[in-house]
């Protein structure tokens, strides 16, 4: 499992023109499953995630958690960050879990989640997504469990 996570001021999620999901200060974690991944593999994620200090303490060290903080995070499915892009020009799927598999995963870790941490938000599997961000930092990270 990767997640790739962008510290930010704020995150917006739209699909079809409208609103779906929104955060303030948080993160925004983008979320790609592969081929091995089970629960075990999410909930050492999670617990990376929700612990992973990457906020500022008053002395300007990172060393605040997103639950220090009481901030948002915004999960988003995203299967490319599986990718082979190791050769060639066109990146390869191979590694990343198929969608009937990965859907119920995903679907998993976001209910798991919430019950971590209320301030919890996500995308929808498989849709077509807008995402803005105001980058904080910026402050950017690839977490793999």
């Amino acid at each position: 499992m990767i997640c790739l996570i962008q510290r930010v001021r704020s995150s917006q999620l739209h699909i079809e023109g409208a609103l779906h999901a929104e955060i303030g200060q948080g993160l925004l974690a983008l979320v790609g499953i592969e081929k091995e991944d089970t629960e075990v593999t999410l909930a050492r994620m999670l617990d990376k995630l929700y612990a992973y200090r990457v906020f500022s303490d008053s002395e300007g060290k990172m060393n605040l958690s997103v639950k220090d903080i009481d901030g948002g995070v915004l999960l988003v499915s995203q299967f490319t960050l599986a990718a082979d892009t190791q050769k060639g020009l066109r990146p390869g799927f191979s590694s990343a879990m198929p969608p009937a598999l990965a859907q119920p995963l995903f679907e998993t870790m976001v209910s798991l989640a919430r019950q971590r941490h209320s301030k919890t938000e996500s995308g929808l599997f498989g849709a077509d997504m807008q995402i803005s961000l105001l980058n904080d930092g910026p402050v950017t990270f690839i977490l793999r469990a």
